[in-house]
């Protein structure tokens, strides 16, 4: 099982240097601001598998905090990017 976890953690890893890649290249903001996100997600899952991995769920707090951060992070960025694009309700 030793090998399934390394395997994981290391797809993580690719994916969050490869996330951090889109957030520094980004052409637009919103690219970056989805990249986060990403990112966000990402390190939820790192921490998940760092917990089975360990056999430790102490770490549980810290997957809820980081879920409300990216959920309330992503809702502030919708409402920023909506404002900002001259569109939406009321706009003709």
């Amino acid at each position: 099982m030793t090998l399934v976890y390394a395997l994981t953690l290391t797809l993580l890893g690719v994916a969050g240097m490869l996330t951090l890649y889109r957030a520094a290249r980004g052409p637009s903001m919103l690219d970056r601001a989805v990249s986060l996100d990403v990112m966000t997600s990402l390190s939820m899952c790192g921490v998940g598998a760092f917990a089975v991995a360990r056999d430790d769920y102490s770490d549980l707090p810290i997957l809820l905090v980081l879920s409300l951060l990216g959920f309330v992070g992503s809702v502030s960025l919708a409402r920023f990017f909506a404002g900002r694009s001259g569109g939406g309700r009321g706009a003709r």
